[in-house]
């Protein structure tokens, strides 16, 4: 908990009383379509053997040797101030075993929870000496519930995956197969980022300072030259801008990240915290932990389900509006779509070929451009 001084050049802000979530599940903050994974996985027999099996693959041990010994450890004596949030958001989401926590040399603005048993939490010097206490209390929360959640196991499992497809890129449809499954691992990867963005505002409790670290890490440490505001207005205009073209290529754009874009992320955030799960959870009425072996797979699909349908209904993208037509059985089809894809070459929809003239009538008009 906050105690108003300063640590290593930061300064706190003054002492807050944070509410606790005793027995929290991490179903009360998952993105729905990270959740019926979760869900969906847990419930699958021999799944923790699996993964288990999994872990004599991965180079795990190396990666906890290698920031042992070649990063700084967060404790009671080194980044003490880091070491008070980590206990705390810990304590927060009721998270029982606090997770070791580095630091690591490296001026890109970064954290990340990974491992197969046990999850590890690291973070740059780039983003220590870009946030502020209240930001990084949000980003601290945000990967103790990648933690929490059992995240990080997958994440091991997408860099080793995509590391092993660097390597298997000479054997014929190998690379293939295996950059078929990072891609799903991404997509579900970019999901629990929005379920972790969360568990970060649920730690923090301040909507505003996870705002401002989403707009650092995006426009670097310049926030008199910023506007939250404005930072959200990008991503309305992001998502509506444009016509089919740009819908595919925000598609293109995203396939090879691990995250959502800054601008999304945020407002996501923003949607959340006003909505009114967020409000109940707050007030404690949340599910608990206790109850996670009787969740259904069911309704975690259907509520995934319900979620992008409503994505798809409420988007003001282009393609997602043309989506949404055709569920609805839009007419005039065919032509929505030459309109969406109006000036993808240099020339225009042709107009249908003209019958005979009659004498002394003019020529056809040209075609219009985007018709």
């Amino acid at each position: 908990m906050s105690d108003g001084h300063q640590h290593n050049g930061h300064e706190s802000v003054p002492g807050r009383q944070r509410r606790r979530f005793p027995g929290i599940s991490t179903r009360a903050y998952e993105h729905p379509a990270d959740r019926s994974a979760l869900v969906a996985l847990r419930k699958l027999t021999g799944f923790d053997t699996v993964f288990k099996a999994l872990s004599g693959l991965l180079p795990e041990r190396s990666l906890r040797l290698l920031f042992l010994s070649d990063s700084v450890r967060v404790s009671d004596r080194q980044f003490t101030h880091l070491n008070d949030m980590l206990r705390d958001a810990c304590s927060i989401l009721d998270l029982e075993k606090v997770p070791p926590m580095y630091v690591k040399q490296d001026p890109n603005p970064n954290a990340m929870c990974i491992g197969m048993d046990e999850p590890i939490i690291v973070v740059t010097t780039g983003l220590v000496d870009l946030l502020d206490e209240e930001e990084m209390r949000a980003v601290v929360g945000h990967e103790v519930g990648h933690a929490l959640s059992g995240h990080s196991v997958y994440r091991t499992i997408l860099l080793f995956l995509t590391s092993l497809a660097v390597r298997v890129a000479w054997i014929p449809l190998g690379n293939v197969a295996i950059m078929a499954i990072v891609t799903a691992l991404r997509e579900w990867f970019r999901k629990s980022e929005l379920s972790a963005d969360r568990a970060g505002l649920l730690v923090g409790q301040d909507v505003r300072a996870s705002m401002r670290g989403l707009m650092k890490i995006a426009g670097g440490n310049h926030l008199h030259e910023m506007n939250v505001d404005a930072f959200l207005e990008q991503a309305e205009e992001y998502e509506a801008g444009g016509d089919l073209r740009d819908s595919v290529l925000k598609i293109l754009n995203v396939l090879p990240r691990s995250h959502p874009f800054t601008t999304v992320r945020a407002a996501e955030l923003k949607k959340w915290a006003a909505s009114r799960d967020f409000q109940r959870l707050m007030d404690g009425h949340y599910p608990r932990r206790e109850e996670d072996r009787d969740a259904s797979a069911r309704d975690s699909w259907r509520d995934s389900a319900s979620s992008y349908a409503d994505e798809v209904r409420t988007s003001k993208d282009p393609l997602m509006k043309l989506v949404s037509d055709i569920a609805g059985g839009a007419g005039d089809l065919g032509g929505r779509v030459r309109r969406g894809f109006g000036g993808f070459t240099s020339s225009g929809p042709r107009s249908p070929k003209p019958g005979p003239r009659e004498p002394g009538t003019e020529g056809d008009e040209p075609p219009r451009d985007g018709a």
